[in-house]
Protein backbone atom coordinates (compact mmCIF):
# COMPACT_ATOMS: atom_id res chain seq x y z
CA UNK A 1 0.00 0.00 0.00
CA UNK A 2 1.11 3.56 -0.64
CA UNK A 3 0.95 6.30 2.00
CA UNK A 4 -2.60 7.29 1.03
CA UNK A 5 -3.91 3.76 1.40
CA UNK A 6 -2.01 3.21 4.64
CA UNK A 7 -3.35 6.44 6.10
CA UNK A 8 -6.92 5.65 5.11
CA UNK A 9 -6.71 2.20 6.71
CA UNK A 10 -5.13 3.66 9.86
CA UNK A 11 -7.91 6.22 10.29
CA UNK A 12 -10.57 3.58 9.70
CA UNK A 13 -8.99 1.07 12.10
CA UNK A 14 -8.65 3.69 14.84
CA UNK A 15 -11.99 5.45 14.15
CA UNK A 16 -10.16 8.73 14.44
CA UNK A 17 -6.84 9.49 16.13
CA UNK A 18 -7.75 10.94 19.54
CA UNK A 19 -9.71 9.96 22.63
CA UNK A 20 -10.56 11.42 26.03
CA UNK A 21 -8.82 9.57 28.85
CA UNK A 22 -9.57 10.03 32.53
CA UNK A 23 -6.69 11.03 34.79
CA UNK A 24 -8.28 9.03 37.61
CA UNK A 25 -9.86 5.59 37.47
CA UNK A 26 -13.29 5.02 39.00
CA UNK A 27 -12.95 1.83 41.05
CA UNK A 28 -14.70 2.56 44.32
CA UNK A 29 -17.72 4.43 45.58
CA UNK A 30 -15.33 6.96 47.11
CA UNK A 31 -13.79 7.56 43.68
CA UNK A 32 -17.26 8.19 42.32
CA UNK A 33 -18.07 10.58 45.16
CA UNK A 34 -14.86 12.54 44.72
CA UNK A 35 -14.84 12.76 40.95
CA UNK A 36 -18.55 13.40 40.57
CA UNK A 37 -21.39 13.95 43.00
CA UNK A 38 -21.33 15.03 45.77
CA UNK A 39 -17.62 15.92 45.89
CA UNK A 40 -17.51 17.77 42.57
CA UNK A 41 -19.70 20.51 44.02
CA UNK A 42 -16.83 21.90 46.09
CA UNK A 43 -14.56 22.94 43.18
CA UNK A 44 -17.66 24.36 41.45
CA UNK A 45 -18.28 26.56 44.50
CA UNK A 46 -14.66 27.68 44.60
CA UNK A 47 -14.74 28.65 40.91
CA UNK A 48 -18.03 30.50 41.44
CA UNK A 49 -16.37 32.45 44.27
CA UNK A 50 -13.31 33.27 42.16
CA UNK A 51 -13.34 32.52 38.43
CA UNK A 52 -9.54 32.32 38.32
CA UNK A 53 -9.88 29.08 40.29
CA UNK A 54 -10.97 27.45 37.03
CA UNK A 55 -7.26 27.16 36.27
CA UNK A 56 -6.69 25.33 39.56
CA UNK A 57 -9.56 22.87 39.49
CA UNK A 58 -10.16 22.07 35.80
CA UNK A 59 -8.29 21.09 32.64
CA UNK A 60 -8.46 24.68 31.33
CA UNK A 61 -4.85 25.47 32.22
CA UNK A 62 -3.58 22.91 29.70
CA UNK A 63 -6.37 22.69 27.14
CA UNK A 64 -6.35 24.26 23.67
CA UNK A 65 -9.22 24.37 21.20
CA UNK A 66 -8.11 23.68 17.62
CA UNK A 67 -10.68 25.71 15.68
CA UNK A 68 -11.39 25.48 11.94
CA UNK A 69 -14.22 26.06 9.49
CA UNK A 70 -12.64 23.73 6.94
CA UNK A 71 -12.33 26.47 4.32
CA UNK A 72 -8.56 26.22 3.61
CA UNK A 73 -7.44 22.72 4.53
CA UNK A 74 -3.87 21.72 3.63
CA UNK A 75 -3.78 21.47 -0.18
CA UNK A 76 -7.45 20.56 -0.32
CA UNK A 77 -9.09 23.97 -0.06
CA UNK A 78 -12.68 24.51 1.07
CA UNK A 79 -13.78 21.01 2.05
CA UNK A 80 -16.03 21.93 4.98
CA UNK A 81 -16.11 21.30 8.71
CA UNK A 82 -16.66 17.54 8.74
CA UNK A 83 -13.91 16.81 6.19
CA UNK A 84 -11.46 18.94 8.19
CA UNK A 85 -11.78 16.83 11.36
CA UNK A 86 -8.91 14.42 10.53
CA UNK A 87 -6.51 17.35 10.17
CA UNK A 88 -7.62 18.94 13.44
CA UNK A 89 -7.29 15.58 15.22
CA UNK A 90 -3.77 15.36 13.81
CA UNK A 91 -3.02 18.83 15.13
CA UNK A 92 -4.22 17.75 18.57
CA UNK A 93 -1.77 14.83 18.46
CA UNK A 94 1.12 17.16 17.63
CA UNK A 95 0.20 19.45 20.52
CA UNK A 96 0.35 16.50 22.92
CA UNK A 97 3.40 14.77 21.46
CA UNK A 98 5.60 17.85 21.17
CA UNK A 99 4.34 20.23 23.86
CA UNK A 100 2.40 18.01 26.29
CA UNK A 101 -0.58 20.28 25.60
CA UNK A 102 -4.04 18.73 25.56
CA UNK A 103 -6.00 19.86 22.51
CA UNK A 104 -9.38 19.11 21.01
CA UNK A 105 -10.79 19.75 17.51
CA UNK A 106 -13.59 22.29 17.19
CA UNK A 107 -14.85 22.25 13.59
CA UNK A 108 -17.47 24.93 13.00
CA UNK A 109 -20.10 24.45 10.31
CA UNK A 110 -20.03 28.05 9.10
CA UNK A 111 -17.64 30.31 7.21
CA UNK A 112 -19.26 33.49 8.53
CA UNK A 113 -16.87 35.60 10.60
CA UNK A 114 -19.56 36.52 13.13
CA UNK A 115 -20.57 32.87 13.57
CA UNK A 116 -16.98 31.76 14.16
CA UNK A 117 -16.19 34.59 16.57
CA UNK A 118 -19.40 34.08 18.53
CA UNK A 119 -18.96 30.30 18.71
CA UNK A 120 -15.38 30.51 19.97
CA UNK A 121 -16.30 33.15 22.55
CA UNK A 122 -19.19 31.05 23.84
CA UNK A 123 -17.04 27.92 24.30
CA UNK A 124 -13.91 29.75 25.52
CA UNK A 125 -14.53 29.17 29.27
CA UNK A 126 -13.27 25.58 28.96
CA UNK A 127 -10.09 26.39 27.01
CA UNK A 128 -6.81 27.97 28.09
CA UNK A 129 -5.99 28.94 24.49
CA UNK A 130 -7.35 28.89 20.95
CA UNK A 131 -5.39 27.70 17.92
CA UNK A 132 -7.06 28.80 14.68
CA UNK A 133 -6.39 26.49 11.78
CA UNK A 134 -7.15 26.26 8.05
CA UNK A 135 -9.46 29.28 7.81
CA UNK A 136 -9.23 31.04 4.47
CA UNK A 137 -7.83 34.55 3.95
CA UNK A 138 -8.58 37.31 4.47
CA UNK A 139 -11.30 36.20 6.93
CA UNK A 140 -8.77 34.41 9.11
CA UNK A 141 -7.03 37.70 9.90
CA UNK A 142 -10.29 39.34 10.97
CA UNK A 143 -11.32 36.31 13.03
CA UNK A 144 -8.01 36.26 14.87
CA UNK A 145 -7.91 39.99 15.52
CA UNK A 146 -11.49 39.99 16.81
CA UNK A 147 -10.84 37.08 19.14
CA UNK A 148 -7.56 38.56 20.40
CA UNK A 149 -9.45 41.73 21.31
CA UNK A 150 -12.47 40.02 22.83
CA UNK A 151 -10.90 37.12 24.77
CA UNK A 152 -8.44 37.08 27.67
CA UNK A 153 -6.70 33.87 26.59
CA UNK A 154 -4.01 33.31 23.91
CA UNK A 155 -5.36 33.17 20.34
CA UNK A 156 -2.98 32.10 17.60
CA UNK A 157 -3.58 31.42 13.90
CA UNK A 158 -0.91 28.84 13.15
CA UNK A 159 -1.14 29.08 9.35
CA UNK A 160 -0.10 32.71 9.71
CA UNK A 161 2.23 32.99 12.66
CA UNK A 162 3.58 29.46 13.00
CA UNK A 163 4.76 29.70 9.43
CA UNK A 164 6.14 33.20 9.94
CA UNK A 165 8.08 32.20 13.05
CA UNK A 166 9.77 29.20 11.44
CA UNK A 167 10.50 31.15 8.24
CA UNK A 168 11.95 33.95 10.35
CA UNK A 169 14.23 31.50 12.15
CA UNK A 170 15.36 30.04 8.84
CA UNK A 171 16.09 33.48 7.40
CA UNK A 172 18.11 34.47 10.47
CA UNK A 173 20.34 31.43 10.06
CA UNK A 174 20.52 31.68 6.26
CA UNK A 175 21.77 35.26 6.50
CA UNK A 176 24.47 34.14 8.93
CA UNK A 177 25.69 31.70 6.28
CA UNK A 178 25.69 34.19 3.40
CA UNK A 179 26.97 36.97 5.67
CA UNK A 180 24.27 39.51 4.86
CA UNK A 181 22.41 41.91 7.18
CA UNK A 182 18.62 41.79 7.14
CA UNK A 183 18.31 45.57 7.17
CA UNK A 184 20.42 45.90 4.02
CA UNK A 185 18.87 43.27 1.75
CA UNK A 186 15.95 43.05 -0.66
CA UNK A 187 13.35 40.40 0.13
CA UNK A 188 10.54 39.32 -2.19
CA UNK A 189 7.54 37.46 -0.78
CA UNK A 190 5.22 35.79 -3.28
CA UNK A 191 1.78 35.29 -1.75
CA UNK A 192 -0.47 38.06 -0.44
CA UNK A 193 -2.65 35.86 1.76
CA UNK A 194 -2.51 35.31 5.49
CA UNK A 195 0.86 33.51 5.52
CA UNK A 196 2.52 36.13 3.32
CA UNK A 197 1.09 38.85 5.54
CA UNK A 198 2.42 37.29 8.75
CA UNK A 199 5.81 36.46 7.24
CA UNK A 200 6.20 40.04 6.03
CA UNK A 201 5.34 41.45 9.45
CA UNK A 202 7.79 39.05 11.10
CA UNK A 203 10.61 40.02 8.71
CA UNK A 204 9.98 43.69 9.47
CA UNK A 205 9.96 42.94 13.20
CA UNK A 206 13.33 41.24 12.69
CA UNK A 207 14.71 44.39 11.05
CA UNK A 208 14.00 44.06 7.34
CA UNK A 209 13.67 47.43 5.57
CA UNK A 210 12.96 46.41 1.98
CA UNK A 211 10.26 43.76 1.56
CA UNK A 212 8.21 43.52 -1.62
CA UNK A 213 5.07 41.36 -1.72
CA UNK A 214 3.59 39.97 -4.92
CA UNK A 215 0.16 38.52 -5.58
CA UNK A 216 -1.60 37.19 -8.62
CA UNK A 217 -1.59 40.68 -10.15
CA UNK A 218 2.04 41.45 -9.40
CA UNK A 219 3.41 43.81 -6.76
CA UNK A 220 0.94 44.61 -4.00
CA UNK A 221 0.35 48.35 -3.91
CA UNK A 222 -2.41 50.73 -2.92
CA UNK A 223 -5.61 49.93 -4.80
CA UNK A 224 -9.29 50.51 -4.07
CA UNK A 225 -10.03 46.84 -4.79
CA UNK A 226 -7.54 45.54 -2.23
CA UNK A 227 -8.85 43.26 0.49
CA UNK A 228 -7.95 43.89 4.14
CA UNK A 229 -4.65 41.98 4.02
CA UNK A 230 -3.53 43.63 0.79
CA UNK A 231 -4.36 47.07 2.19
CA UNK A 232 -2.22 46.40 5.26
CA UNK A 233 0.63 45.02 3.17
CA UNK A 234 0.61 48.05 0.88
CA UNK A 235 1.25 50.29 3.91
CA UNK A 236 4.36 48.50 5.19
CA UNK A 237 6.14 47.17 2.09
CA UNK A 238 7.91 48.24 -1.10
CA UNK A 239 9.66 51.40 0.12
CA UNK A 240 11.23 52.02 -3.31
CA UNK A 241 7.86 51.76 -5.11
CA UNK A 242 8.94 49.02 -7.50
CA UNK A 243 6.29 47.84 -9.96
CA UNK A 244 5.64 44.90 -12.23
CA UNK A 245 5.41 41.15 -11.93
CA UNK A 246 7.33 38.70 -9.76
CA UNK A 247 9.81 38.25 -12.60
CA UNK A 248 10.46 42.00 -12.60
CA UNK A 249 10.98 42.54 -8.88
CA UNK A 250 12.92 39.35 -8.11
CA UNK A 251 15.85 40.92 -9.98
CA UNK A 252 18.63 41.88 -7.56
CA UNK A 253 16.73 40.37 -4.63
CA UNK A 254 18.69 38.58 -1.91
CA UNK A 255 15.85 36.47 -0.56
CA UNK A 256 12.77 34.91 -2.16
CA UNK A 257 9.98 33.49 -0.02
CA UNK A 258 7.11 31.69 -1.70
CA UNK A 259 3.77 30.89 -0.06
CA UNK A 260 1.78 30.65 -3.25
CA UNK A 261 1.75 27.80 -5.78
CA UNK A 262 4.14 25.57 -7.64
CA UNK A 263 6.47 26.27 -10.55
CA UNK A 264 6.21 30.07 -10.52
CA UNK A 265 9.98 30.61 -10.38
CA UNK A 266 12.47 29.36 -12.96
CA UNK A 267 16.26 29.12 -13.12
CA UNK A 268 16.62 32.38 -15.03
CA UNK A 269 14.72 34.26 -12.32
CA UNK A 270 17.10 32.90 -9.69
CA UNK A 271 20.05 33.88 -11.86
CA UNK A 272 18.72 37.45 -11.87
CA UNK A 273 18.94 37.63 -8.06
CA UNK A 274 22.00 38.77 -6.13
CA UNK A 275 24.75 36.28 -5.42
CA UNK A 276 24.34 33.76 -2.58
CA UNK A 277 20.57 34.03 -2.88
CA UNK A 278 18.27 32.46 -0.28
CA UNK A 279 15.16 30.67 -1.55
CA UNK A 280 12.28 29.47 0.62
CA UNK A 281 9.82 27.83 -1.81
CA UNK A 282 7.04 26.56 0.44
CA UNK A 283 4.11 25.77 -1.82
CA UNK A 284 2.95 22.18 -1.24
CA UNK A 285 3.18 19.64 -2.66
CA UNK A 286 4.98 21.35 -5.55
CA UNK A 287 7.33 24.21 -4.52
CA UNK A 288 7.56 27.45 -6.48
CA UNK A 289 10.89 26.09 -7.69
CA UNK A 290 12.49 22.70 -7.04
CA UNK A 291 15.65 22.86 -4.87
CA UNK A 292 17.97 21.43 -7.52
CA UNK A 293 16.79 23.98 -10.08
CA UNK A 294 17.17 26.83 -7.59
CA UNK A 295 20.72 25.77 -6.77
CA UNK A 296 21.61 25.42 -10.44
CA UNK A 297 20.52 29.05 -10.80
CA UNK A 298 22.94 30.13 -8.08
CA UNK A 299 20.91 29.92 -4.87
CA UNK A 300 23.09 29.23 -1.82
CA UNK A 301 20.40 28.19 0.69
CA UNK A 302 17.10 26.55 -0.26
CA UNK A 303 14.22 25.56 2.00
CA UNK A 304 10.79 24.10 1.28
CA UNK A 305 7.74 22.89 3.18
CA UNK A 306 8.44 19.26 2.28
CA UNK A 307 9.94 16.61 4.53
CA UNK A 308 11.75 14.87 1.68
CA UNK A 309 14.00 17.88 1.06
CA UNK A 310 16.54 19.49 3.38
CA UNK A 311 15.69 22.62 5.40
CA UNK A 312 12.02 21.84 5.90
CA UNK A 313 9.89 24.73 7.19
CA UNK A 314 7.50 22.92 9.53
CA UNK A 315 5.13 24.68 11.94
CA UNK A 316 5.53 21.91 14.50
CA UNK A 317 8.78 23.66 15.45
CA UNK A 318 6.70 26.58 16.70
CA UNK A 319 3.15 26.07 17.90
CA UNK A 320 3.60 23.38 20.61
CA UNK A 321 6.28 25.38 22.39
CA UNK A 322 4.47 28.68 21.93
CA UNK A 323 1.32 27.38 23.58
CA UNK A 324 3.31 25.51 26.24
CA UNK A 325 5.02 28.76 27.24
CA UNK A 326 1.87 30.88 26.97
CA UNK A 327 -0.21 28.43 29.04
CA UNK A 328 2.48 28.06 31.71
CA UNK A 329 2.69 31.83 32.04
CA UNK A 330 -1.11 32.23 32.12
CA UNK A 331 -0.60 34.72 29.29
CA UNK A 332 -3.60 36.74 28.15
CA UNK A 333 -2.37 36.88 24.56
CA UNK A 334 0.48 35.96 22.26
CA UNK A 335 2.26 39.21 21.51
CA UNK A 336 4.57 40.21 18.68
CA UNK A 337 7.43 40.09 21.19
CA UNK A 338 6.57 36.50 22.11
CA UNK A 339 6.58 35.52 18.44
CA UNK A 340 9.99 37.16 17.90
CA UNK A 341 11.33 35.43 21.01
CA UNK A 342 10.14 32.09 19.63
CA UNK A 343 11.79 32.86 16.30
CA UNK A 344 15.19 33.51 17.88
CA UNK A 345 14.84 30.44 20.10
CA UNK A 346 14.34 28.20 17.06
CA UNK A 347 17.19 29.85 15.16
CA UNK A 348 19.58 29.56 18.11
CA UNK A 349 18.71 25.90 18.61
CA UNK A 350 21.14 25.16 15.77
CA UNK A 351 24.63 25.48 17.20
CA UNK A 352 27.00 27.75 15.30
CA UNK A 353 29.36 24.89 14.49
CA UNK A 354 26.49 22.87 12.99
CA UNK A 355 25.09 25.69 10.90
CA UNK A 356 25.48 25.34 7.12
CA UNK A 357 23.41 25.68 3.96
CA UNK A 358 22.06 22.14 4.43
CA UNK A 359 21.14 22.64 8.10
CA UNK A 360 19.45 25.92 8.95
CA UNK A 361 16.48 24.61 10.99
CA UNK A 362 16.02 21.91 13.62
CA UNK A 363 14.43 18.64 12.61
CA UNK A 364 10.63 18.69 12.87
CA UNK A 365 10.92 15.50 14.93
CA UNK A 366 13.24 17.02 17.55
CA UNK A 367 11.00 17.28 20.61
CA UNK A 368 13.58 19.31 22.54
CA UNK A 369 12.75 22.36 20.41
CA UNK A 370 9.38 22.89 22.10
CA UNK A 371 10.85 23.29 25.59
CA UNK A 372 13.36 25.88 24.36
CA UNK A 373 10.61 27.82 22.56
CA UNK A 374 8.35 27.53 25.61
CA UNK A 375 10.94 29.10 27.91
CA UNK A 376 11.55 31.99 25.51
CA UNK A 377 7.81 32.63 25.16
CA UNK A 378 7.22 32.33 28.91
CA UNK A 379 10.04 34.76 29.74
CA UNK A 380 8.81 37.30 27.19
CA UNK A 381 5.23 37.13 28.48
CA UNK A 382 6.44 37.79 32.02
CA UNK A 383 8.73 40.57 30.79
CA UNK A 384 5.83 42.25 28.99
CA UNK A 385 3.57 41.67 32.00
CA UNK A 386 0.77 40.19 29.91
CA UNK A 387 0.04 37.40 32.38
CA UNK A 388 -2.76 36.65 34.80
CA UNK A 389 -1.91 36.64 38.49
CA UNK A 390 -3.06 33.08 39.16
CA UNK A 391 -2.10 31.72 42.59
Amino acid sequence: MDVKEKSLKLHEDLSGKIEVVSKKEVKTSEDLSLLYTPGVAEPCVKIHENEDNVYKYTAKKNLVGVVSDGSAVLGLGDIGAKASIPVMEGKAILFKEFGDVDAFPICIDSTDVEDIVKTVKLISPVFGGINLEDISAPRCVEVEERLKDELDIPVFHDDQHGTAIVVGAGIINSLKIVKKDIDKIKIVVNGDGSAGYAITKMLINLGAKNVIVCGINGVVKEDKDNNYVQKELSKITNPNKEEGTLKDVIKNADVFIGVSKGNLVDKEMVESMNGDAVIFAMANPTPEIMPDVAKSGGARVVGTGRSDFENQVNNVLAFPGIFRGALDAYATKISEGMKVAATHAIANFIKEEDLNEHNILPSALDKDVASVVAKAVYDEAVKENIVKNIK
